[in-house]
């Protein structure tokens, strides 16, 4: 039996930058930040649900629903010269940086609480202006869960 081929980012990458360029689909290249934001919404929405079932195996495919928005809307950024996925990879990996001193720093934090209490201190010095972590909450955030 053959062992199934293991991918990293650049095949979905190839497949979605064909769909959005010549030759591609009318649809995937029409589209904008706007018109696939309730798209990115409902796949969030069902990773959640998977994690609420304990449903791994649709966990993984919803997982890989998100990933896939995330890199839709970062080449709809990078055609209009805003951004790129790599610029998103890039900025996640510094924060998760800085955001654990801990591990990275010179910081102690030797319970899960000091570490959370850590991040807590660590957002609201990078969010200008935010009096509380309250204060940047999303306004899309569903109303039951502000």
């Amino acid at each position: 039996m053959p062992q199934e081929k293991k991918y990293d980012i650049t095949p979905l990458s190839d497949c979605l930058a064909t769909l959005l360029g010549p030759g591609g689909c009318p649809w995937d290249k029409e589209q904008t930040h706007q018109s696939i934001r309730q798209n990115f919404l409902e796949e969030a929405h069902e990773v959640v649900e998977t994690i609420d079932q304990n449903d791994l195996p649709h966990m993984q495919e919803e997982l890989g629903d998100v990933l896939l928005q995330v890199l839709f809307h970062s080449m709809i950024a990078e055609k209009n010269g805003e951004f790129t996925f790599e610029d998103v990879v890039e900025g996640i990996t510094q924060k998760m940086i800085r955001r654990h001193p801990h591990v990275f720093g010179e910081v102690k934090a030797e319970t899960a609480g000091q570490v959370s209490e850590n991040w807590e201190q660590l957002k609201l010095k990078e969010k200008d202006g935010n009096k509380s972590v309250l204060s940047g909450v999303p306004a899309a955030l569903p109303s039951l869960i502000k």
